[in-house]
């Protein structure tokens, strides 16, 4: 199994922690769990929370030498950290381990110098002060979570859902993951380019929200769906659906669209002996070359070879 060691860093952010323990124990293929997940922190024990709530932690720092993945969650310890924990991870680095960092556990990473030079991501309300204090990371505030390869960040609290379930679905491909999402009830799909929604977290409860119609066009991801059809069904203009679906979503419609067809042609790889063409068409990339061109644009990979590594049949 796939050893996950949490790194609680006091005043660790409760909310933060649980989120690991929430995704990856649900992941199951061919009904068998593949995720250990474990909790540690300097001082096992009694650890102090960020927000006055406390939290036991039964294992310490010896558990990363073991990781496959050392996932750093949230911590109000931004300006000073415990030389052990540094350590710690600059060894698991250098060993070649997967590190990622949710919220401000990036501050934690950058002091230990795994982000110098690395393009990062970190809660917004804490950007400039990142970007004061560590000048050689390549801070991209508005963002949802950044993934360099071995070196993962994530923006605040629900964005670090979207990182989870993002190492899953690279781990074990699209259908896996969205089974995960749905158990945790979390949109299977918010790239890691989607905004962080600053200057407006939550749409305004005006009784308008596109949400039917984004299902609506879920449902005919294989008809050709415009713009203006799109419209016609929110009974709004094409140029209100736009502001609006993009304040809702973080992208344009026709990007949203795009990202879904990927993600349902990926699923369709995996669980289905479906020929590339008919792959193509009901997800609704048109042609097996189409699917060929996003797929190796957005993964890296021909569906030929998508399928071969992610088959879950």
């Amino acid at each position: 199994m796939h050893r996950i060691v949490v790194l609680a860093v006091p005043p660790v952010t409760t909310f933060d922690l649980s989120i690991p323990e929430l995704v990856f124990p649900a992941v199951q293929v061919n009904g068998a769990p593949v995720y250990d997940v474990v909790v540690c922190t300097p001082d096992p024990g009694v650890v102090a929370g960020y927000a006055g709530r406390a939290v036991v932690i039964d294992h310490g720092l010896d558990e990363i030498a073991a990781a496959d993945t050392v996932i750093v969650t949230g911590t109000g310890a931004r300006a000073d950290t415990d030389e052990r924990v540094l350590t710690a991870l600059r060894a698991a680095a250098d060993a070649g381990t997967r590190i990622a960092s949710i919220c401000t556990g990036a501050f934690v990473l950058a002091r230990a110098g795994l982000l110098d030079g690395r393009p990062a991501t970190t809660y917004w309300l804490y950007s400039a002060e990142m970007r004061e204090r560590f000048p050689l990371v390549d801070l991209r505030p508005d963002v949802l979570f950044v993934d360099d390869g071995q070196i993962l960040t994530s923006a605040g609290l629900a964005a670090g859902l979207d990182l989870c379930v993002h190492i899953v679905r690279g781990d074990h491909g699209a259908a896996v993951a969205n089974t995960v999402a749905r158990l945790a009830v979390v949109a299977p799909i918010r790239p890691g380019g989607q905004a962080q929604f600053i200057e407006s977290p939550l749409p305004e409860e005006t009784g308008t929200s596109l949400a039917e119609t984004r299902a609506w066009a879920l449902r005919r991801l294989d008809e050709p769906l415009t713009l203006r059809e799109l419209a016609a069904h929110a009974h709004v203009s094409t140029r209100t659906l736009t502001r609006r679906f993009r304040k809702e979503s973080g992208s344009s419609p026709l990007q949203w669209l795009l990202h879904q067809r990927i993600d349902r042609a990926r699923e369709l790889l995996e669980v289905t002996d479906l020929p590339m063409t008919e792959v193509a068409r009901q997800s609704g990339l048109g042609t097996a070359e189409s699917l060929r061109q996003h797929l190796i644009r957005r993964h890296g990979l021909t569906p030929s070879a998508y399928r071969t590594s992610f088959t879950r049949r």
